[in-house]
């Protein structure tokens, strides 16, 4: 393979090329290899402790029959062996255990293949996870703090933000309706410390931004998240948790064709089509969905197209190629925050995003497993101010001003006013994120209590930041900025466990990044059974720690608007002196987790508590854009004021520096359980408390410049928050129940989500009708707390054709955005499912 081995070395470093380069020969080798005379489906079933059961009947399905069996040993091993050569799938079942039908898959007359399968009771979900260990392994056998959303969760939604509120430890803002940027933070970190995945590919932008605003549910079928640092496996911006977001296949033998379509109140409607099959060793899905709807503020309409694809080829039955595909195109009004102004922005945001994945996944042997996979990420997002908008009123410098509003917070503070809407007669960005990445895995099992994980990770990122303002249509404020980055990752871990009590994770990585520097990141998992699971009252008890380090690399719009940068750029190096002002930096993030799950009745229900202590350090910061004449005394006004207004006009884009530390500690739990077969029940609340302990924001002195103060001698923190203060749209107090229900021809979910008055800012610094702050407002308990209710449901009317209703914001809260901006009234959207095959059987 040397012209192989030649191109790796071109895009990566010799020896890793050399390394992949064998192993790809291993896989391809290992694909024509002959094992046996005829195909042979084995494996060892276990409980989700890991147990092995005895005495469980495994069934061979090919062409909707039953064409062999097997019962599992005392071992839980099984084995089937055929002549029939094409495609399969087994059924499951045992005593107090969910029947369990795995996934189909090919087998040739000369194939061996592995099949471990685990089973769940009847009335608990206990999910197969890959992010905290990054091999497949059951939840009570980790850990780490791991919950999915599967399938009936994501079945209605038309988007993860309201899906996303109902993880413990989570909060999601979304800052207006449908459509609007959304962020996600996890047991206190920023919007940008999650690591994105998207089939394996990482999907946020460099520094970790990633906006679930646009992003649809077609063609995701689950979603896990882990919550805690995991850089160890997944490299930089992993450093308060991972989402890892999973296509389905095609499994039915022969073409099955899904369509629905809805329609609601607010001019909503969603259209969605989706074909899938599996024939003999081709799998194959596609969909296509376009949701439009006209939002509830005036220029707030929104529409996104998406379009997905899944195909796996099963070169031998150990052997698979799979590619991936989503791309979603999507535009949507940006009316700005309305509350303060009661005038809409004409304004228009618009993003196209392509995700791309290639793999090869090759069970070498029984014990070695190997993976090779490329993905592509093509991220392009453009913002128009079509012209300036205003209620008619200008202040001293031309900008429009909004109508004379009220500005009330949840913490009961007010203020009268007029804010500044537009500083600019029209404006157009771009932001491009591209990354190509080469991944690499292998794990091998040496027993079944112990197996070691390996891995090389390479990305090529490049990003372009083009940004143009006018006033009187002559360009006033242009930047046209690039950079491209290349980072290395090399990952080590074992796990597993000493029978079947005492669970472990242990691993670290050594991270080469072109702006961060050489990281590394060690990470460790312990879990000990006190109490086995068993029948009784008290059902199994058990204990666990965490402990990890992460790093996040910083986004293309932090070094762009790096501080350091823009005052070496005006030959300030005094000032950077003066200041101890460093070039952009990766941020840095450990925790501490300790916790414990209990059982109650034959573990039908399950009860979970985990005290967590994380540490942010090096976050980056904003640096006021009023400080420009501070920190560039010697540039001449009207530049300072151009500067200034243009770092105000476009959010996306400002000073930054690496000035701000916080902790964020907190407890964590949650309990489940189900009655019968049919209704699963699942509760959490968490308790956060964060803290700022330092930030450039509160102290310039060495500027001359304090914190603002309300009129009550309450310092206020403009754009960031003071040290002492909570980092802003944290609530110390989230919790969420859902209710859900299976069963014959009806389905139904009840969900809900709380959280408590969190701090945050107007962020209206200068910005009042005589260039003053008297539109700030105190930083504590600004954001209203709320509860967000839904319900949807669904009813099989013919086996071909269903009818669904999904109704969201049930009790028609508007505060549930952050300040400044309306949330999204009672909705609701009904509509058919009609589901057609040549045959209901896979």
């Amino acid at each position: 393979m040397p012209d192989f081995t030649q191109i790796l070395s071109r895009c990566i470093h010799p020896i890793c090329a050399r390394w992949l380069s064998a192993a790809f020969v291993l896989m391809l080798l290992s694909a024509g290899a002959v094992f046996c005379p005829a195909a042979s489906i084995r494996g060892v079933i276990t409980d989700a402790s890991g147990a092995k059961i005895a005495g469980v009947g495994v069934i061979l399905i090919h062409n909707g029959r039953a064409v062999a069996s097997s019962v599992s040993t005392a071992e839980g091993s099984f084995e089937i062996t055929t002549g029939i050569q094409g495609r399969f799938f087994l059924v499951v079942s045992a005593q107090n255990f969910r029947q369990l039908e795995t996934p189909s898959f090919y087998a040739g007359t000369l194939d061996s293949v592995e099949h471990d399968m685990v089973l769940e009771p009847e009335w608990e979900r206990a999910y197969m996870v890959v992010t905290a260990t990054g091999t497949p392994t059951p939840q009570p056998q980790t850990s780490a703090a791991t919950s999915v959303l599967a399938p009936l969760d994501l079945a209605l939604r038309d988007g993860l933000e309201s899906a996303l509120r109902l993880m413990p430890g989570t909060i999601v803002a979304q800052a207006g309706q449908r459509g609007a940027q959304t962020w996600f933070s996890i047991r206190g970190g920023g919007p940008q410390a999650n690591k994105i995945l998207l089939d394996g590919v990482n999907a946020g932008g460099p520094g970790g931004k990633f906006d679930f605003g646009t992003l649809s549910t077609t063609a995701i079928e689950r979603a896990e998240v882990y919550r805690g640092p995991d850089s160890n496996l997944y490299g930089a911006d992993a450093a308060s948790g991972v989402v890892s977001l999973t296509t389905p296949r095609g499994t039915t033998r022969y073409p099955s064709i899904l369509f629905q379509g809805d329609a609601g109140n607010l001019s909503t409607s969603r259209e969605e089509l989706e074909a899938a099959g599996a024939h003999n060793k081709l799998d194959y899905l596609g969909a296509f969905s376009w949701l439009q709807t006209a939002n509830n503020l005036p220029h707030d309409e929104y529409h996104v197209a998406t379009t997905a694809a899944n195909i796996g080829w099963q070169l031998s039955g150990n052997t698979l190629i799979r590619g991936t595909l989503h791309y979603g195109v999507s535009s949507t009004g940006m009316p700005n925050a309305w509350n303060f102004h009661q005038v809409a922005d004409d304004a228009t945001g618009k993003e196209q995003d392509l995700f791309l994945s290639a793999s090869i996944d090759n069970q070498t042997t029984t014990s070695l497993h190997n993976m090779l996979l490329y993905g592509a990420t093509r991220k392009r997002e453009q913002s128009y101010l079509w012209e300036m908008s205003g209620s008619g009123s200008f202040d001293q410098h031309g900008n429009s001003l909004g109508k004379s509003v009220t500005i009330m917070g949840a913490n009961g503070y007010s203020a009268t006013g007029q804010a500044v809407l537009d500083m600019f007669d029209a404006s157009n960005g771009k932001q491009v994120n591209n990354r190509d990445q080469l991944v690499y895995r292998a794990d091998y099992r040496f027993t079944s209590h112990l197996t070691a994980l390996i891995g090389f990770q390479y990305e090529d990122e490049r990003g372009v930041n083009d940004y143009v303002s006018y006033i009187n249509r002559a360009a006033s404020y242009t930047t046209a900025q690039s950079a491209w980055r290349k980072n290395y990752d090399y990952l080590a871990a074992v796990h597993g466990d000493f029978k079947n009590r005492f669970f472990y994770t242990l691993g670290g990585s050594l991270e080469r990044y072109s702006l961060a520097g050489t990281q590394t990141s060690p990470r460790a998992g312990l879990s000990f059974y006190i109490l086995r699971p068993r029948h009784g009252v008290f059902s199994g008890t058990r204990v666990l720690f965490n402990f990890g380090d992460a790093v996040r690399e910083p986004a293309l719009t932090d070094q762009f608007g790096s501080l350091y940068q823009v005052l070496t750029s005006y030959g300030e190096e005094a000032r950077i002196q003066q200041l101890h002002i460093k070039p952009i930096a990766a941020s840095t993030a450990r925790t501490y987790e300790g916790g414990a799950e209990q059982a109650f009745l034959n573990e039908h229900i399950i009860f979970r508590v985990s005290y967590f202590h994380n540490e942010f350090g090096r976050e980056v910061e904003p640096v006021s854009a009023s400080l420009v004449p501070n920190l560039l005394p010697n540039l001449a006004a009207d530049k300072q004021y151009a500067l200034e207004a243009f770092l105000r006009q476009n959010g996306a884009y400002g000073l930054s520096l690496n000035s701000q530390a916080y902790r964020a500690q907190g407890i964590e739990s949650t309990v489940e359980g189900g009655l019968g077969k049919s209704i699963h029940l699942r509760g959490g609340y968490t308790y956060l408390d964060a803290v700022v302990q330092r930030s450039f924001n509160s102290d310039q002195a060495e500027l001359g410049v304090d914190p603002y103060v309300f009129s009550n001698g309450i310092k206020i923190g403009a754009n960031s928050p003071l040290v002492g203060a909570r980092p802003f749209r944290r609530a110390p107090h989230t919790g969420f129940l859902t209710a859900s229900y299976s069963g014959g021809r009806l389905t139904g979910v009840f969900t809900s989500a709380f959280a408590s008055r969190s701090d945050d800012t107007t962020f209206l610094e200068n910005m009042d009708e005589n260039d003053g702050n008297s539109l700030l407002l105190p930083n504590r308990n600004l954001d209203w707390g709320y509860a967000k209710l839904d319900l949807g449901g669904s009813f099989k009317l013919l086996n071909w054709l269903s009818v669904y209703a999904q109704a969201e914001n049930l009790t028609d809260n508007r505060r549930i955005a952050p300040i400044g901006y309306p949330s999204l009234p009672f909705n609701f959207r009904t509509g058919l499912r009609i589901t057609w095959t040549k045959a209901f059987s896979r």
